[in-house]
């Protein structure tokens, strides 16, 4: 861990993180691991509630040590008159802010786009909702949850015929935040171009990204499908429908992910697997051949995956270079030699002593490579320091 000296491609990026649990503060997080400097505000009393969620160590979330790695703390109260005059404060000399609040809560406030750009003119605000700043919805609450079924990937997780399931994590909140660095690195590269004599610091501009689109751009050909042909694509299970051999198979002792749809690939899977007569097959010579016969290879595949063990399979596939991985706990990863060789495992130690992994730093950058600086920050330990800087209005006479 590097000392609190920003560095990064983003050091002297000043950010303004008002927002809570994990869209908004995913995005401060992967600006702060640039050597953005954030500035999170939280609220009086318990602050974020990400800090109580799930697994706790003396009383704090150990996700929260990811979250919030490289910000600083301050706590304000946005429903008062002072925490909302510094809050415009602190925004009039912010590069960007981020917020993740129901749309219409800053205006509410008399923290709108408008006001403040008013006092900062260069100011960029990614704005995350459920359904966005505009459109009918824009006042319904989005969760994650809702915004994966309505951007269309919930309907396809899951077994053909059972009801869908979720993967586990908060796709659609991560997926929105990873939209919002873009659109905020993009809207930093226009404001650069932008500055002039009239705006020496360049125009600032919203950045507006709604869970549900963040989670529909990702669907790959869903929408063209239907509207050629009036497809409704249905969940396949592990399969990847239309591509194949794409699928999941059970071994003597687990299973394994197999990607055999290269045509390639394909002849050297069939190869491996000791079925030489489907490699030469021309019926099976290239994908749109290979998918109207997806059942028939799963089994052959399926057939000599069962009577192996996971380690046996996945040395032979590798070695006829066939993408092949056992399915991964997070006990895999941990133990896994490539996560720790590509520094996606970094040991940290919390304030309160405790040794702990942590996700590294996502993209790797040659020459300004992003890093963990400091530790999550307790509730308000930077309060002082921050406002300590402010301009504050001279007293009324």
């Amino acid at each position: 861990m590097d000392d609190a000296v920003s560095t990064g491609p983003l050091a002297g990026l000043k950010v303004l993180e008002l927002g809570q649990l994990i869209a908004g503060p995913f995005a401060g997080k992967t600006l702060a691991d640039f050597g953005a400097e954030v500035i999170k505000i939280e609220p009086p009393g318990d602050g974020d509630p990400l800090r109580k969620w799930r697994m706790l160590h003396e009383g704090t979330s150990v996700w929260w040590q990811v979250q919030s790695r490289n910000k600083a703390s301050v706590v304000l109260d946005l429903r008062s008159d002072e925490g909302r005059a510094d809050v415009r404060r602190l925004a009039a000399e912010a590069d960007v802010l981020i917020e993740n609040f129901k749309p219409g809560t800053l205006e509410k406030w008399g923290l709108g786009p408008d006001v403040l750009a008013a006092d900062n003119p260069g100011l960029i605000m990614l704005r995350i909702s459920g359904y966005g700043q505009t459109g009918p919805y824009r006042d319904l609450p989005g969760f994650a949850v809702v915004a994966e079924a309505m951007g269309g990937l919930r309907h396809l997780m899951g077994e053909p015929g059972r009801p869908p399931v979720r993967a586990g994590v908060s796709l659609g909140d991560t997926l929105a935040a990873l939209h919002g660095v873009i659109g905020v690195l993009l809207a930093l590269e226009a404001r650069r171009k932008s500055v002039s004599a009239l705006a020496p610091k360049g125009r600032g501009q919203v950045v507006d990204v709604a869970l549900y689109e963040a989670v529909f751009n990702c669907m790959e050909s869903l929408l063209p499908e239907y509207s050629a042909f009036g497809a409704v694509r249905q969940p396949a299970g592990s399969a990847l429908p239309g591509i194949a051999p794409s699928n999941a198979y059970r071994c003597a002792d687990g299973q394994v992910v197999i990607g055999g749809n290269g045509d390639s690939i394909f002849k050297r899977l069939m190869q491996a697997i000791g079925r030489d007569e489907l490699a030469a097959d021309p019926g099976l010579a290239d994908n749109a051949l290979r998918a109207a016969r997806a059942d028939e290879l799963d089994a052959a595949i399926g057939a000599w995956t069962a009577l192996r063990p996971v380690a046996e399979v996945v040395e032979r596939l590798q070695a006829a270079s066939v993408p092949v991985g056992r399915i991964y706990t997070v006990a895999d990863i941990a133990a896994d030699p490539h996560y720790r060789a590509r520094g996606m495992i970094e040991r940290i130690v919390t304030a309160e002593g405790l040794a702990l992994d942590v996700p590294g730093i996502v993209p790797k950058l040659s020459e300004t490579p992003g890093a963990i600086r400091r530790l999550a920050p307790a509730l308000g330990a930077d309060t002082g320091a921050v406002l300590g800087t402010l301009t504050r209005p001279a007293p009324k006479p």
